[in-house]
């Protein structure tokens, strides 16, 4: 890591994961004022293309220069990833809990590992298996599907989440290819530029202009742009510009641990004893992976140093 140290982008890749955690905050007024799941990916991703289009206008207009072949990676993760997997995790929120939505979610991390392997040749060893098996029984745990298992999930709820986490892992894949080309700002930006073009084409947010007279519509509707999206995804790819996309997955798997958290300090949801164990369980994997990468890092820079005094 050149140009940031190895905490910092731990930390980076971390808080964009708690940006992520907080949606529920954001999405349930919406839900309350008729919005349906797919009309919430619709005005997150129109939201979230305006604001970033404003901020990169101001303050990063060279880095919006871009190659046209670049724009088939932007295009693949705006709507195979971005537009998909929200409309899924959205859709499981809305039928059933936060809490069983973004665990399903977290069947990313997997989806990630196995494709890194087969596109990026990423290795897949001892340490990132032990911290992959870890964070997704940390993630049953926090959400109660561990140790009792009496989670009534629909066979259409449960396709549907694991749809979601499938979705959410081809983000790092087709980011990753140009994570050494563009800032975070960029990708993300042209990213939520086909995701929005894709929603208005497909949605029906135009003919529902009219809820936006509401003052808590805007205000549910700017933060989850603004918290959610634009500071959750520009975090979260600057952290995988330094890291694997299998390990900056897994970092992020401290969103369930936020989502959880939201619902006990705002929605007067309890903690239990193996909510903790999760808890510590998804820490843990985290640590195993900053850790090892650590290590592997120091090696190498012994080897270097080694060298350079033959």
């Amino acid at each position: 890591m050149e140009k940031l140290s190895s905490i910092r982008v731990y930390i980076i890749t971390i808080a964009g994961a708690v940006c992520w955690g907080l949606i529920g905050l954001f999405i349930a007024p919406l839900y309350a004022r008729g919005f349906t799941a797919w009309d919430v990916v619709a005005i997150r991703g129109i939201f979230t293309f305006v604001i970033l289009i404003l901020v990169m206008t101001v303050f990063y207009r060279d880095q919006l220069r871009t190659r046209l072949k670049d724009h088939i990676f932007f295009a693949c993760a705006g709507i195979l990833s971005v537009a998909l997997f929200n409309f899924f995790y959205f859709e499981v929120f809305s039928q059933s809990s936060l809490s069983l939505a973004v665990t399903l979610l977290y069947t990313g991390p997997l989806f990630v590992t196995i494709l890194s392997r087969l596109f990026f040749k990423e290795s897949l060893t001892i340490r990132k298996g032990w911290a992959l098996a870890l964070a997704i029984t940390g993630c049953a745990f926090v959400v109660g599907l561990l140790p009792l298992g009496q989670e009534g999930i629909q066979m259409k709820t449960l396709v549907m989440g694991i749809l979601s986490g499938f979705c959410y892992a081809l983000y790092s894949i087709f980011s990753k290819p140009v994570t050494q080309r563009y800032s975070a700002w960029t990708i993300t930006t042209y990213t939520f530029l086909y995701t929005s073009i894709f929603m208005l084409l497909t949605s029906d947010i135009i003919k529902k202009t009219d809820q936006f007279q509401y003052a808590d519509v805007w205000v549910a509707a700017v933060l989850l742009a603004l918290v959610s999206t634009v500071a959750a995804f520009v975090l979260y790819t600057s952290g995988l510009k330094y890291l694997e996309a299998s390990k900056a997955s897994i970092l992020a798997t401290i969103e369930p641990i936020i989502a959880v958290g939201t619902g006990v300090l705002f929605l007067g949801e309890q903690l239990r004893g193996w909510q903790v164990l999760g808890i510590a369980l998804v820490l843990y994997s985290a640590i195993l992976v900053a850790d090892g990468r650590s290590k592997a890092k120091k090696h190498v820079d012994t080897i270097l140093e080694e060298e350079s005094t033959v």
